[in-house]
């Protein structure tokens, strides 16, 4: 195992080189068509980080792949598809770019080291048993893996597209940036209650009517993505079942998840009453509850 943080990110740097690498050649050699050879490089990238994560003993290993990939992807496609660089193109790329450099600096401020595994997967090591092997693979890495694929896909077809800008997408485009700013904001917020232990429920900021407003951030920004390319290409509106299905994740398994941890605490019936499970907006009903939660 290895205990030094710095070693740690070396580590990482070096996993997701070799990935990535592997992904490249993939996705220019195979001989299908280009979401195809999207898709099994992206697999074989995850299967690549997935063996590492086994070497290490860590399924955190896979937690950079989230905000990574899809830089990697769409720079890859907006520059080497072979067509021409329009500002069409570029837009979306520039709100992927400063997404995914965020998400991944806060993932890196966040980070222990590799002797730290997400809590979540550890819970699930506990509760599958024999079985975590399977859910590892399936559930920790593919899962999010074909998320990602899916979000980011249409900015790969928009490369191979014939399309100009026009008003629908500069709205979409301030969508992403808006939402960037958002999981920012509230991921702020969230170290600065966290450094200070108090305990409790964060009752502040984005946070003070929201359970959850880095996850709706975090839907927000591909819905953002998506519906700019549907307005670029309308022809392209299946492609929103990349944001669709990004949204249901977080609401059928990263929500009950976290809440599940949060419903420990003292309070939590009065917290969940008191609050949307996105929305950082009042609960009028509830006004005189809010006040009565401490901060």
């Amino acid at each position: 195992m290895i205990h030094s943080r710095k070693a740690s990110f070396i580590a990482i740097a070096i996993i997701y080189l070799l990935a990535s690498a592997i992904g490249i050649v993939l996705a220019v050699f195979l001989p299908f068509d280009f979401w195809l050879n999207l898709l099994l490089a992206d697999v074989v990238a995850t299967v690549a980080t997935f063996v590492f994560s086994l070497i290490l003993h860590n399924s955190s290993v896979y937690d950079p792949y989230w905000s990574v990939q899809p830089i990697v992807i769409t720079f890859g496609y907006t520059f080497f598809s072979g067509g021409e660089i329009t500002l069409v193109k570029i837009l979306p790329l520039i709100a992927i770019t400063i997404w995914g450099v965020r998400l991944t600096a806060n993932w890196a401020y966040t980070f222990k080291g590799l002797d730290h595994q997400d809590w979540r997967y550890t819970m699930l090591k506990e509760k599958t048993g024999v079985f975590y092997p399977v859910i590892n693979f399936l559930g920790i890495h593919l899962f999010p893996t074909i998320v990602v694929y899916a979000v980011t896909l249409p900015t790969v077809f928009l490369d191979y597209a014939f399309a100009d800008i026009n008003a629908g997408c500069v709205i979409f485009f301030v969508v992403s940036l808006l939402a960037v700013l958002l999981q920012g904001v509230s991921d702020v917020q969230m170290h600065k209650f966290r450094k200070r232990n108090t305990g409790g429920f964060i009752r502040e900021g984005l946070w003070k009517y929201s359970r959850h407003p880095n996850y709706l951030g975090e839907i927000l920004m591909w819905w953002g993505i998506g519906l700019y390319v549907v307005c670029a290409v309308p022809e392209y509106w299946y492609l929103l079942g990349g944001a669709l299905l990004n949204m249901v994740m977080f609401m059928v398994v990263s929500v009950p998840l976290a809440d599940g941890r949060q419903s420990r605490k003292p309070g939590w019936a009065e917290y969940k009453k008191s609050t949307w499970v996105f929305l950082p907006i009042p609960r009028a009903s509830v006004t005189s509850a809010n006040e009565e939660i401490t901060e």
